[in-house]
């Protein structure tokens, strides 16, 4: 339900369970995790999902099983951020609840104007990932986070761009824009790369 597709340095992830708006279980994120630990050497590292919906977040029954606090969300964030290269969530839809994670973690978000945007943790009863609100917040502000995260909000993406959640709503193939995006990344030494990188932390 995790599918990775290679052209040189250019790496595509899609999360593939659109009957079930690509919600995910343990074994995804445990699959997401590994990729993400493995994409050293990739230039660009792109995340989307398969279908109209990017990620709902934890399958509900199995956050209600534990997931939801398993550690194996800050795992994937956090090697998603460690990365040297650029990394890119290409939302192809709606983003919600701990799959939001691993799109704070890159650098940045693109997204379908259709999109919506929200975390309803509190209303679960469920605290979000421990570096989710830190990383939305160096975002937009701790105000609009908690409109987020307290006031389970849900962003269009007009609001979300408006916010700075997004970084641009891409009309037509949000897969495309992030390969024209990735075009000088991939002409350049990934030592130029990271250096740039580092120098915007």
């Amino acid at each position: 339900m995790i599918r990775l597709e290679k052209d040189g340095g250019f790496w595509i992830v899609t999360i593939d369970r659109p009957e079930k708006a690509n919600s995910l279980t343990r074994e995804m994120l445990g699959d997401l995790a590994e990729i993400a630990e493995a994409a050293a050497e990739a230039q660009v590292l792109v995340i989307t999902g398969a279908g109209k919906v990017f990620s709902a977040g934890a399958d509900l029954d199995e956050a209600r099983a534990g997931l939801a606090t398993d550690p194996v969300w800050e795992r994937l964030s956090g090697a998603v951020a460690a990365l040297p290269g650029l990394t890119i969530a290409a939302l192809n839809g709606t983003l919600a609840g701990g799959a939001m994670g691993m799109a704070l973690a890159c650098d940045l978000r693109l997204a379908v104007p259709g999109a919506k945007f929200f975390y309803p943790a509190i209303k679960l009863g469920f605290l979000p990932q421990p570096s989710d609100p830190l990383r939305m917040a160096q975002l937009i502000g701790p105000a609009r986070t908690k409109l987020i995260l307290m006031g389970a909000q849900k962003l269009t993406a007009e609001e979300a761009y408006a916010f700075g959640l997004i970084d641009r709503i891409v009309e037509g193939d949000v897969l495309a824009a992030a390969r024209e995006i990735s075009t000088d990344v991939l002409a350049a030494d990934p030592k130029v790369t990271a250096g740039i990188k580092a120098l915007c932390r």
